[in-house]
């Protein structure tokens, strides 16, 4: 049995005290990686070589909230780099025959870096010859020894169960990940690397401006879902991973039945549980500078509206001053615009927030949930 945590001594918990400790730990592992005037050469031209050497496409293995960042670093990847990008649970990937895994390299991100089935993965991809990369938050892993190329999150110790300043560090990594496979495969320009560089680098301070209003809004809006005992997160894209982790800190934290779909997914049978009893939480952020965003945006429109005549409950994060979705949803949580694939590190933080929350309404120990660990090291 874990030991509980200390108390701590800034916040009501250790949980709450990390979700606003993200700002932080987002600018210490930039720092790590880049600056103003650009990546950093020494940290980052074996990530460019490694990408380079490579002779087919990425298998990312990863379990809980780290399978999630995979999944957004999927689309991310393949997006800005041409890569071809499959992700698996680790805990499949060890019952795939290899020849069906070809010359993919893969890349593994655990928080520990002990998650026994992605250590699994990682010792399996290392006895067939492939290239292997380990994202973690330990620099003395046995993931970090074991992978050919190991690339560190900065987050600091993490000592509540439910990931927060991991999960945002993993995403931020995977993010700068994707810039330097675009450069490594030749799909960007300097100025376009340079220009998301900026983005990223003010990522942390727009965060820390709104982590108050997040936490005073989602303090008022939960009590609205107190009695609530299911809910269904959607988002489209790179925003669907989000939806299935706010899914997850909603499960893990509050112990509340918690499903994250692909948005498009919901007329293809969930639909029949949608009821006041029954809420959506709808990620509908748009980057109105990306074509893709803005029909994934219009689409997610034309599912509230057809969910506002059904009479949905819908709590919806959407781009801070967005008339239209906040006069579909029942409740609205705002956020500063940025690109398209930084989005997903914004809408994270408020569903973080939910959970906790949520979960302390309830009386339930949020730092210590009930049958988790901090790091799966058995299967």
């Amino acid at each position: 049995m874990n030991a509980a945590p200390e108390s701590s001594t800034l916040y009501a918990h250790w949980m709450l005290e990390e979700i606003y400790a993200q700002p932080q730990t987002l600018l210490d592992t930039y720092a790590r990686y880049a600056g103003q005037e650009g990546f950093h050469p020494e940290a980052c031209a074996p990530i460019r070589a490694w990408f380079q050497a490579m002779q087919g496409g990425l298998v990312i293995a990863a379990s809980g909230s780290s399978r999630h960042a995979g999944m957004v670093a999927e689309i991310t990847i393949e997006d800005l780099s041409g890569i071809t990008v499959d992700v698996e649970y680790a805990s499949e990937y060890c019952y795939r025959a290899s020849d069906s895994l070809k010359d993919a390299a893969l890349l593994v991100v655990s928080q520990s870096g002990e998650t026994a089935d992605t250590l699994a993965a990682l010792r399996k991809a290392n006895a067939s010859g492939r290239k292997t990369m380990a994202i973690t938050n330990v620099e003395h892993s046995t993931m970090a020894r074991e992978a050919s190329l190991f690339v560190p999150i900065v987050a600091g110790r993490e000592r509540a169960i439910p990931a927060t300043k991991s999960f945002t560090a993993q995403l931020l990594v995977l993010h700068l990940l994707a810039l330097l496979a675009a450069e490594a495969t030749g799909q960007t320009t300097a100025a376009q690397t340079q220009q998301r560089l900026e983005a990223v680098r003010m990522l942390p301070a727009s965060i820390e401006r709104q982590l108050p209003a997040w936490e005073a809004n989602v303090r008022t809006i939960a009590e609205q879902y107190r009695s609530i005992e299911t809910f269904l997160f959607l988002g489209r894209g790179v925003h669907y991973p989000i939806a299935r982790e706010g899914a997850l800190k909603l499960k893990e934290s509050a112990y509340l039945h918690a499903e994250g779909y692909p948005a498009g997914e919901l007329k293809h049978g969930p639909n029949a549980l949608v009821s006041d009893q029954t809420p959506l939480v709808i990620l509908a952020t748009v980057d109105h500078a990306d074509q893709d965003s803005v029909e994934r945006y219009t689409r997610t429109l034309g599912l509230m509206s057809d969910m506002r005549r059904q009479g949905a409950n819908m709590l919806a994060l959407a781009n801070a001053g967005d008339a239209e979705v906040a006069a579909l949803a029942t409740h609205t949580l705002f956020i500063e615009p940025t690109t398209e694939w930084l989005l997903p590190l914004c809408e994270v933080v408020p569903l973080q927030l939910f959970s906790y929350v949520m979960s302390v309404m309830r009386g339930i120990d949020v730092d210590r949930p009930r049958n988790l660990v901090k790091a799966v090291v058995e299967e």
